[in-house]
């Protein structure tokens, strides 16, 4: 167990694969959901649009956990635990629109809403596991 990424895991994050974000509902239950992901710095960085389930949930409870198994190889893996440490508007659309470039090869992410206000969630590791170590 580590409190920062090794190169092992951060080839991971630059893949396209998708993370599976575990929070909990307002009524304290789990809640996982899969999503585009990304690292900055020692920070993992997710984004989603104000007024879906998850981002209530993220902003309601600050803990949460996040998996990704490499897509080239099932027995690679990251899994870590940690906090909601930001939560902002401020150049959300930018993160989707890197995410799409990212997973879909568009230079703007495609299926926005029409009054959608994006919203860039910044999670701190508590604890990082790797697989293989």
């Amino acid at each position: 167990m580590s409190d920062t990424f090794t190169p092992a895991a951060r080839a991971i994050f630059d893949k396209q694969v998708l993370a599976h974000v575990a929070c909990l509902d307002l009524s304290g239950a789990p809640h996982v959901t899969p999503v585009w992901v990304g690292l900055d710095g020692e920070d993992v960085i997710i984004n989603t649009a104000l007024g879906r389930a998850k981002a209530r949930f993220l902003a309601n409870d600050a803990r949460v956990a996040v998996s990704l198994t490499d897509p080239d190889n099932a027995y690679d893996c990251v899994a870590l635990r940690g906090k909601v440490t930001g939560f902002s508007t401020e150049g959300a659309d930018d993160v989707i629109d890197a995410f799409a470039k990212k997973y879909l090869g568009v230079d703007s992410y495609p299926m926005r809403r029409e009054g959608e206000v994006r919203v860039t969630v910044r999670i701190t590791p508590e604890s990082i596991i790797v697989q293989p170590d």
